[in-house]
């Protein structure tokens, strides 16, 4: 039986690829963290409780282990690589890191995105943070032989939090409950840029699939649906579900990065406000089986009832509602302006 480490393994794209590789015989499955969501692990899930940026305190728990596979879900600067890279040197197969599509070249030079498109992204110190990652575990690669694979995620959801453009900091919750009221909402640019939206229980096939797989060292893969969506379709998909019209209102990014103390300049212009089209050809020649099942509307249907269930997810967020009113007003009254 093969053995994994997930740093991390609680998260939104983690928490998935956990409980499904929890039920394959073939995997032996440890997770370090300190307790974050263990409650929900499944039973055979074996918990080594550290905080991994301890690193002696890590290093003395991880004594001993030998792993298949490790995986870092929560690496997002060189620093902590480097740390990685000293507690499982010679002591793993495979050490796969999660890094970001975000990470690919802003602005696209073409909407099609594959592994071989270049990274930059000057719009976000996040994407920047993540390239500076994989280079670092890039080189150590090519000169000590640690034996790597990068996972380039994009935007992967699950059933907790409902997938958007445009919201605060608290979370999506208060752009639903002004659909639900019928107030309008703020759509970036005008809603036809491209885009992906793929299920946690998609990503965590394609995932398990490279783990252990002899042709995805040293290699980078994205994992994403091949579903190619418009922000339109996005909003509309998730008004449907509520049984409400939707009240769109059309903002350039530009202007909302200048009017707002939200990431808009990273999430946004340097992420969201791109149209993107993966090309996973890569991915499915490695993984034969990877096929994801999970189309939008049927994902945030499960998702939306999710939410709707659970009280404790319904965070309300009145700064970004008052800001909202705000951004709009001030559009309105530009607008009397010009045309009087």
């Amino acid at each position: 039986m093969k053995k994994a480490l997930f740093i991390g393994g609680t998260g939104t794209i983690s928490m998935a690829i956990t409980r499904q590789l929890a039920s394959n015989p073939d995997w032996e499955l440890y997770l370090i963290n300190r307790g974050t969501r263990t409650a929900e692990l499944p039973e055979n899930v074996k918990v080594i409780n550290a905080d991994i940026n301890n690193e002696a305190e890590a290093a003395e728990k991880l004594a001993g282990y030998e792993f298949d596979t490790v995986c870092d879900f929560i690496g997002f600067v060189p620093s902590q690589l480097e740390r990685d890279y000293r507690l499982f040197n010679g002591k793993v197969k495979q050490f796969m890191y999660i890094s970001s599509a975000s990470a690919y070249q802003k602005p696209l030079s073409d909407y099609r995105i594959n592994e071989g498109t270049p990274l930059a992204n000057p719009y976000w110190e996040y994407s920047r943070n993540k390239i500076a990652c994989e280079e670092f575990l890039m080189k150590m690669y090519r000169e000590n032989g640690f034996p790597v694979t990068i996972i380039r995620p994009s935007h992967t959801y699950d059933e907790r939090s409902i997938p958007l453009g445009v919201h605060g900091d608290k979370g999506s919750w208060q752009v639903v409950k002004r659909m639900m009221e019928g107030k309008p909402v703020i759509i970036h640019g005008d809603g036809t840029s491209l885009w992906t939206m793929t299920f946690n229980t998609d990503f965590a096939k394609g995932f398990i699939g490279l783990m252990g797989n002899i042709h995805a060292i040293g290699e980078s893969f994205q994992i994403t649906t091949d579903e190619t969506l418009t922000w339109n379709q996005i909003y509309s998909a998730i008004a449907d579900v509520l049984g409400v019209k939707l009240n769109a209102y059309y903002v350039p990014s530009d202007f909302l990065h200048k009017v707002s103390h939200y990431d808009f300049n990273g999430s946004l212009i340097g992420d969201k406000a791109n149209s993107v089209v993966f090309d996973n050809s890569k991915l499915k020649k490695a993984v034969p089986g990877f096929n994801p099942e999970v189309r939008f509307d049927q994902g945030v249907r499960k998702v939306i009832e999710y939410v709707l269930a659970h009280k404790e997810l319904q965070v309300e967020d009145e700064e970004f509602d008052k800001w909202c009113d705000k951004v709009i007003a001030a559009l309105e009254k530009a607008k009397a302006e010009i045309l009087a």
